[in-house]
């Protein structure tokens, strides 16, 4: 589990920073609201574990979850996202955090949102059905889960290297939406967070 904060923390904090763990607020971080370096601090400090590490001081209990590639919290009290709705249940990823939402289709939440669905399956049900060999009613009974994955750029920036210094930074803040088959009925809601070095030609390196 360990292994997946420290991939979630690749990027660390800002030194020059007054970074402090119990300065994050979990609702920015969610909305998209924190800058990269404050995420990864906070991403940092949850990888470390012990009683001093975020999840602990703020009483969240981690879950028992199917999806290998999320680490689950309940939290001890509700929050609200996307307007009006609440949970205590969140989840973070290896770049970012989300909240599982009592909403099971993604659209709704997301059409508010500006987001569209990049793994939308209408156009290729549209394909088949031109092909006059299937039904629509035979293809629906073919997909079993609809997958929603959308995404909007909040942060796009590039630094470049500081004088003295080999490589600079990209940094791409993006807010998501999207299910998974593991969490039945429910909407993922949250933000993404990716620093990573680039060199003097802003080049990934």
């Amino acid at each position: 589990m360990k292994t997946l904060f420290l991939l979630l923390a690749a990027a660390t904090a800002d030194p020059s920073t007054d970074f402090t763990p119990e300065s994050v607020d979990l609702v920015d971080a969610l909305t998209c609201h924190l800058e990269a370096p404050a995420y990864n601090g906070f991403a940092m400090a949850l990888a470390s574990g012990g009683p001093d590490a975020p999840d602990t001081k703020r009483g969240w209990r981690k879950l028992k979850t199917d999806n290998p590639y999320m680490i689950e919290y309940q939290l001890p009290a509700p929050i609200t996202l996307a307007g009006h709705y609440t949970t205590s249940h969140i989840g973070f990823t290896a770049s970012g955090v989300v909240g599982f939402l009592d909403q099971p289709d993604p659209s709704v939440i997301a059409r508010a949102e500006g987001i569209a669905n990049a793994m939308d399956p209408e156009p290729l049900i549209q394909s088949l059905l031109a092909s006059g060999k299937v039904t629509r009613e035979q293809v629906e009974k073919e997909i079993t889960f609809h997958k929603f994955m959308g995404q909007k750029v909040v942060v796009d920036s590039q630094t470049p290297p500081a004088a003295g210094e080999s490589f600079g930074m990209h940094t791409k803040i993006t807010h998501e939406i999207s299910n998974v088959s593991t969490a039945p009925g429910k909407t993922l809601y949250g933000c993404s967070y990716s620093v990573e070095p680039t060199d003097k030609d802003g080049k990934p390196l």
